[in-house]
């Protein structure tokens, strides 16, 4: 009866571990499938940015405007018309779920709170440094933001006592060094004017999304996931667009007025509206993908996971931009291949001690023996 009592058991623990792997492993492919997106939605917001009115803007038709407010004004509108179109689609999407009910309690509870402080700092403050960014200093900034899973890991121990064990610091180590490895095929010849002051914005960034991944993470795992990406998407396109960009208005010229006409003409921009569709749905998928992942196995594996953006960026860009649309420039080098494959490692670092692959199957040999 004993000997029956303690194979019960070791069968109920296998089960509990199968499970818990299980769950692990699909947080993985949750994370990683959202850093593909994020590399789809940098390539249509790129491409919206560069049609319509946006094609006057940044042209050598500029209506006027000045450098500060092309950089600046301009970079905040981009972000605040994509997480716009992001936020439409989270509702939508929660409507069709039946859950925008679920979405106006939730904005009354302390997880809603928590997600509401995270789309603060990830959406008007990270979101519009990524788009100036990537406007000052090229393709470069995708990897510097890619700091922030080391960012979040971090955070993560510091907040909410997450593991960060040695290897999963140098699975971090790794994925990061991956980064600037893309990060160095942007920098040929001269370095353009203004690249170190894109960088440094490039770095708040990854700093905001550090914070947010983490503290979504927290805030995830008390609420529905879908409910937390409408109220982080809605909190960043409003706060966007009603807040930030006629900040900036007054900041760098032109006025609410000037900034408010901006928005006018951006939204009836029918050939940009399009591709600021498409990257507000590949948005919307990320960041919902990204938040799912980070609540399923933890900000440091979860945020390490959507890193690969980093890698994901360069390659939509490549295919969106340079083949399809035929802009030149998009090309990949060799060494972003090899850094994407280091990258690759340095996840499966973080995610588990490589060797014990090798011993699982060695379990196996001996077991059918």
């Amino acid at each position: 009866m004993k000997e029956v009592s303690q194979k019960v058991d070791l069968e109920a623990i296998r089960a509990k571990n199968k499970l818990s792997s299980d769950f692990l492993r699909k947080g993985i492919t949750i994370a990683l499938f959202s850093g593909l997106m994020y590399g789809f939605y940098s390539a249509f917001l790129t491409l919206g940015m560069t049609k319509g009115v946006w094609g006057d803007w940044y042209g050598a038709n500029t209506a006027g405007l000045s450098a500060l407010v092309i950089t600046y004004v301009l970079g905040a509108l981009g972000s605040a018309v994509n997480d716009t179109c992001s936020a439409v689609w989270a509702m939508g999407y929660a409507a069709v779920k039946g859950k925008l009910g679920d979405f106006f309690r939730c904005l009354k509870t302390k997880p809603g709170a928590v997600m509401i402080l995270a789309a603060l700092i990830g959406g008007p403050i990270s979101s519009t440094a990524y788009v100036v960014a990537l406007k000052m200093a090229g393709s470069i900034v995708i990897p510097i933001t890619a700091l922030c899973p080391a960012i979040g890991a971090i955070l993560g121990r510091i907040l909410f006592k997450q593991e960060l064990n040695k290897r999963m610091m140098l699975g971090i180590v790794i994925c990061v060094l991956s980064s600037f490895m893309i990060g160095s095929t942007s920098i040929s010849g001269d370095a353009p004017k203004g690249m170190f002051f894109g960088l440094c914005i490039a770095f708040i960034a990854a700093l905001g999304w550090g914070f947010e991944g983490c503290v979504a993470g927290y805030g995830t795992s008390m609420i529905d996931s879908e409910i937390g990406i409408t109220i982080r998407q809605a909190t960043s396109g409003l706060s966007n667009l009603i807040i930030l960009v006629p900040i900036f208005g007054m900041i760098f010229g032109g006025g609410v007025k000037s900034s408010a006409g901006l928005a006018l003409q951006a939204f009836t921009s029918g050939p940009a509206m399009i591709w600021f569709a498409l990257s507000g749905l590949c948005a919307f998928v990320s960041y919902m993908s990204w938040y799912n992942g980070n609540s399923m196995c933890g900000a440091a594996l979860g945020m390490a996971c959507n890193g690969t953006f980093s890698f994901w960026g360069p390659f939509c860009c490549w295919i969106v931009l340079g083949i399809i649309s035929g802009m030149d420039g998009w090309s990949l080098p060799p060494i972003v291949w090899i850094a994407a494959v280091t990258m690759m490692f340095g996840i499966l670092v973080i995610a588990m001690n490589p060797l014990d692959l090798f011993r699982k199957k060695e379990v196996g040999a001996n077991e059918a023996a």
